[in-house]
């Protein structure tokens, strides 16, 4: 009797195994029964809407890290994000004799503990064309410098991005507007005296496209 129940009892078990192998068997064994396609067109009607003078930033924030101090100043370094520049006006839809130019301009730094804020004056830029298209008449700023150069004798004036400096400029927008689109970015250094307090400190940099 023992024995016939244990017999038993290991033929159910078998069959179970089987009854699973059998199930996945018929799985990959599916047949396919017929396809059908189909077309997917769409109809891109040409704009007639007039062209526009725009501009774009990569990115809404950047930060600057401690790089090139010396006994008597401290410096950050960072990059201004790139930015874009895009035309898709028409000849005739451009004012003659116009040309565009973005300019930048910061706030002053200001502490988040309720530390002196660090004036914009102290927050300078290098300006860098990276695509100035084939016409050559796109060109970059000059190097900004900051209040912490005014003694330096190759200093550039004004100090500091605390009017509206510029980034880069084109000559003639109707000339390079067939070229549709061009960037630059700058090398971003803010200098401060040692004894500035420490902690965090944030600004904003504005920057503005005008024709």
């Amino acid at each position: 009797m023992r024995r016939t129940r244990i017999v038993g009892r290991a033929c159910a078990i078998g069959a179970g195994t089987v009854l699973l192998l059998g199930v996945a068997g018929m799985a990959a064994a599916e047949e396919n029964h017929g396809e059908n396609a189909v077309a997917v067109d769409v109809q891109i009607a040409e704009i007639d809407e007039p062209g526009v003078l725009a501009m774009s930033v990569a990115n809404t924030s950047t930060s600057l890290t401690e790089s090139g101090s010396t006994a008597g100043v401290r410096q950050f370094v960072g990059t201004l994000p790139t930015v874009t520049v895009t035309d898709t006006r028409t000849a005739d839809e451009i004012p003659q004799g116009a040309g565009w130019y973005v300019l930048g301009t910061s706030s002053d730094f200001a502490g988040d503990a309720g530390q002196p804020a660090i004036p914009a004056g102290h927050l300078g830029w290098a300006p860098h064309l990276i695509d100035g298209g084939d016409a050559g008449l796109v060109s970059e700023g000059d190097v900004v410098d900051t209040v912490m150069d005014a003694d330096a004798p190759d200093a550039q004036s004004p100090y500091g991005l605390v009017d509206q400096e510029l980034l880069a400029m084109a000559f003639d927008s109707a000339e390079i507007a067939p070229e549709g689109r061009w960037t630059a970015d700058a090398d971003l250094f803010l200098r401060t005296p040692t004894t500035v307090e420490p902690g965090a400190y944030s600004a904003t940099l504005t920057l503005s496209l005008f024709e």
